[in-house]
């Protein structure tokens, strides 16, 4: 079953306030914006501010802790990048990702969510319900990266999975999208989809940063996303959230990762691509 915050867990809300707003984008297509988190118990505003990059960040932000329960780290930077170009340079510069890694982000990726950091690809149209989607699906990385103290350390697939699991709710409390017409698309999305059809998940390979990225390079973005999201949904509604965010803090320690899948879960990982074979072959007719 998912589990899902209510509004009555007011000790828990965060109230974000804008700190600050260079100008730096006016003169170089940057912009910086550290956005800090403070403890308030605040009741949901009767709509969410979706007019600028900043307002959308927070309010995203506020969903994903006071009604999602997933921590945010007391303050997030949030860099705007005008182009493809400074958004690549941005990556390596602000990001401290390597000059090859950038350049094959920047080809496919609008965000990357970080630790404590959020590197976006300018988008006009700030309010609409995609580009609400990467927000949440990038913030819900710099969560995960504050739960685990590190980067990579959890299964890929799943970090993935999560942060669409994340942003679709998102969408959903903002009456941009349901939940149950972006299940259905993923369904659709992967029922001819190779490793699906192959009954052949490798979930080995998909399991880390760079294997994830070659494989939905090679099988499909969108393909490889959708399955990344049903198989976290799955895990979600057969064990809750909780337990997979405790799943992403028990990753902050050092140990096999095989190890931290089972000891969480209850299982192998490839005891649990078989059961998710099994639910994902109810999608195939």
């Amino acid at each position: 079953m998912s589990v899902v915050q209510s509004d009555e867990t007011g000790g828990r809300l965060l109230g974000l306030a804008l700190i600050a707003l260079t100008a730096t984008g006016c003169v170089n297509g940057r912009t910086v914006v550290p956005v800090r988190m403070q403890p308030a118990a605040l009741a949901m505003p009767s709509a969410v501010d979706l007019s600028s990059h900043e307002a959308t960040v927070r309010g995203i932000a506020g969903i994903i802790v006071r009604d999602l329960g997933l921590p945010l780290p007391e303050t997030v930077t949030v860099y705007v990048y005008s182009s493809r170009e400074i958004f690549e340079q941005g990556l390596v510069d602000d990001g401290r990702v390597s000059r090859v890694r950038a350049a094959e982000l920047s080809d496919f990726a609008l965000g990357v969510g970080k630790r404590r950091q959020l590197l976006l690809h300018q988008e006009p149209n700030v309010g609409s319900a995609e580009w609400v989607r990467l927000v949440a699906h990038e913030l819900a990385h710099v969560s995960q990266i504050e739960l685990a103290e590190g980067e990579g350390r959890a299964e890929q697939w799943l970090a993935e999975g999560l942060a669409e699991w994340t942003a679709y709710r998102v969408l959903e409390r903002l009456r941009l999208d349901t939940v149950v017409r972006r299940r259905l698309v993923a369904v659709e999305s992967v029922r001819a989809h190779r490793p699906v059809v192959a009954r052949r998940l490798d979930l080995e390979t998909l399991g880390t940063p760079r294997g994830f990225t070659v494989r939905h390079l090679r099988e499909g973005s969108q393909a490889t996303y959708q399955l990344s999201y049903l198989l976290a949904d799955y895990l979600i509604a057969r064990d809750g959230l909780d337990h997979v965010v405790d799943y992403f803090r028990s990753c902050a320690t050092r140990g096999d990762r095989h190890g931290k899948f089972a000891a969480a879960f209850g299982q192998s990982l490839e005891d649990f691509e078989r059961e998710a074979l099994a639910h994902l072959a109810k999608f195939s007719h």
